[in-house]
């Protein structure tokens, strides 16, 4: 069975705050009105439409505060839309004869792990399986191939309040895959991660997904997006604000090559010609050279050395990025930070 997701006009408006903004100052776009005033208002999600198709793995990408968890809170049934739609498969979320049928297609690992620590790593497993009405048999079988696809065998005895991270993380996705669900949202998948666990988690995603699995994930890491994603949404403030491949976003902005050029010196007219080249976007004097943004990359070469050799200038150095997703990403959303 092929399962995809949709949504139409999704908003959400928080109107009490969360027990840590109770001092605090506004969140998100809205406003707590402060001490005394009991008016308080946060957009989390302004109008969300968006359709992930069966099979894809699928990337919601934004700053903290952007809507991306509270997205993936409506479609797994955890938070309740102010308006709008939401789908998985055929079913209605929000229509309450449809939302048994919806927690059985879905398997969902939290940004926070939310483990039994009063129970093993191996008993966390057998429960959530006998929750979704696995026979004993199965669930010991299902349990024991997760446990070592994993690698989790050696702490399978183990209460996981002793876990590292990544253990924990491990055994969440675990646990989220128990009962086969044919859509898996990951709320941040690899925060905190050490490499070898990241690739590993990686592996078993990209493994569950060739079994026609749909996969929804936010993240920061957009490594992470780039190399796992067919399609990812940039979201903020509650918008989409960007939606498409990887490959295609990337070459999307003008200027989205930078060459890193270092020079013996760096003259101010060999400056003034080298932006005048064609598709050359910005020229930045930095010491010792200068950082092109451009259109294009290895093509410029040989007009910015013929440019040195015209300014008597010796080349010492010409390091080029290609376009990448973080710069598209900080190109739509901006540099400063978000709480």
């Amino acid at each position: 069975m092929d399962v995809g997701i949709r949504t139409q006009d999704l908003r959400k408006v928080y109107t009490s705050p969360p027990p840590v903004a109770a001092r605090g100052a506004p969140l998100i776009r809205g406003a707590w009105r402060g001490p005394g005033k009991k008016k308080f208002e946060v957009v989390a999600l302004d109008g969300i439409s968006l359709e992930v198709q069966p099979g894809e793995i699928f990337g919601l990408l934004g700053p903290n505060g952007a809507g991306k968890s509270t997205t993936v809170g409506i479609l797994t049934t955890r938070v309740r839309p102010t308006s709008g739609q939401a789908w998985v498969g055929e079913h209605d979320v929000w229509n309450a004869r449809q939302q048994l049928a919806v927690k059985r297609l879905v398997g969902v690992v939290a940004q926070r792990p939310n483990l039994d620590y009063a129970l093993t790593a191996r008993e966390i497993l057998l429960f959530h399986g006998a929750y979704f009405g696995i026979a004993s048999n199965e669930c010991q079988k299902r349990a024991g191939e997760l446990l070592e696809q994993f690698k989790l065998n050696e702490h399978a005895d183990r209460m996981p309040i002793g876990f590292s991270g990544g253990l924990m993380q491990r055994l969440s996705i675990a646990r989220a895959m128990m009962h086969d669900p044919q859509v898996l949202f990951l709320d941040e998948p690899s925060a905190g991660l050490d490499p070898q666990t990241r690739l590993l988690l990686w592996e078993i995603v990209r493994e569950y997904n060739r079994r026609g699995k749909t996969i929804l994930l936010t993240t920061h890491n957009m490594e992470e997006a780039d190399e796992m994603c067919h399609r990812i949404a940039i979201i903020d403030h509650g918008r989409i604000i960007a939606l498409g491949k990887p490959k295609e976003l990337k070459t999307s902005i003008a200027g989205a090559y930078l060459l890193r050029l270092r020079f013996a010196s760096t003259p101010p007219e060999l400056l003034r010609r080298l932006e005048q080249l064609p598709g050359v976007r910005e020229v930045r004097a930095v010491d010792s050279g200068a950082d092109l943004y451009a259109d294009q990359g290895g093509a410029l070469i040989p007009e910015i050395v013929n440019l040195a050799a015209a300014s008597k200038v010796e080349i010492h150095d010409v390091n080029i990025s290609e376009p990448s997703l973080e710069n598209f990403f900080l190109h739509h959303t901006g540099r400063s930070l978000r709480e």
